[in-house]
């Protein structure tokens, strides 16, 4: 196995309730990480609060503090965001919140917003890819001095969600005016692969998903990995998440995906159910299997990034 060119940069998604200063800390202190996620608000709502200055300027101090690049952190979408959806009105609200999240990420200096494509809602692919489209163009527009890109996150295939499959991810894409596609990247989800037919937990099934990459975005476009186990089987099409090792892709899987390079270079961040000690477990069983595939590279990701 060839040795990986890069230090792991592991984490979690964050809560904000207690500001977005406290997050650089709690990874490193209390989750263990060296990467983060977030949101930029609270997902439940379709209004947005700016965020206090005294806090952005703290988390900008608190990130320098504990050596946490901004490329290694992720913010994620609202997920009431349908940027494919027929109904108007949640079409324009969601063209409208995901602006404002660009702006407030250029606030907090952060370069990623990972979004869900969205839900056809049975109008078709077609059309659904194409409202994706006009949708990122507006969004672009409207944010033109902005070095926010967004990320298209692989989804689980059901309720018409586009995007389960990464030739989707490239359709949306290659549809998008070539001035724009710089600002657009591409998130996986173990999970929801795992979901959609892609079965990491064979050698087989990883270079399936390596070939898909490579033919239909290049590795360049691959950005953030979302790590999650899964509670359900394969081509479930469930979306429920696991504690890793927990689910159905299990330790053995997660080693035969782990020890491919290639996955390497990206961020990996964990979307599994608990709080912040569970998601230092789960981070020291993925040190662990990291260890099984190379025992003799210490893996401390807390170590080796790069300040």
């Amino acid at each position: 196995m060839m040795k990986h060119p890069y230090p792991l940069r592991v984490g979690s998604h964050m809560g904000i309730s207690g500001g977005f200063a406290r997050v650089p800390k709690e990874t490193v202190e209390e989750v263990g990480g060296n990467a983060f996620q977030i949101f930029n608000h609270s997902p439940r709502f379709w209004k947005v609060r700016d965020p206090e200055p005294a806090d952005v300027e703290l988390f900008r101090q608190q990130m320098l503090h504990f050596g946490i690049q901004p490329q290694d952190a992720l913010v994620h979408s609202s997920y009431l965001i349908n940027l494919a959806g027929p109904k108007q009105e949640v079409y324009e609200q969601s063209i409208d919140l995901m602006i404002r999240e660009v702006q407030i990420c250029d606030r907090l200096s952060l370069p990623y917003l990972n979004v869900h494509p969205g839900s056809h809602l049975g109008t078709g692919e077609a059309l659904g890819i194409e409202r994706v489209r006009d949708a990122l163009h507006r969004i672009f527009e409207a944010t033109p001095n902005s070095p926010v890109m967004i990320l298209l996150e692989g989804v689980s295939q059901k309720g018409g969600n586009i995007g389960y499959r990464i030739p989707q991810i490239g359709t949306i894409i290659d549809q998008v005016d070539p001035q724009y596609r710089p600002r657009l990247g591409y998130c996986y989800d173990t999970c929801h692969g795992f979901d959609s037919g892609y079965d990491i937990t064979t050698p087989d099934g990883v270079k399936e998903l390596m070939a898909e990459l490579d033919g239909h975005l290049g590795w360049d476009l691959l950005k953030m990995i979302h790590l999650n186990d899964s509670k359900y089987p394969l081509g479930a099409n469930k979306d429920r998440h696991e504690n890793i090792g927990k689910g159905t892709i299990g330790i053995d899987g997660f080693s035969h995906f782990f020890s491919y390079p290639e996955f390497h270079s990206v961020p990996w961040l964990l979307e599994t159910p608990g709080d912040n000690a569970d998601h230092h477990q789960d981070l020291m069983l993925i040190r662990e299997i990291m260890h099984r595939i190379d025992p003799s590279d210490i893996w401390d990701w807390r170590i080796a990034v790069d300040h």
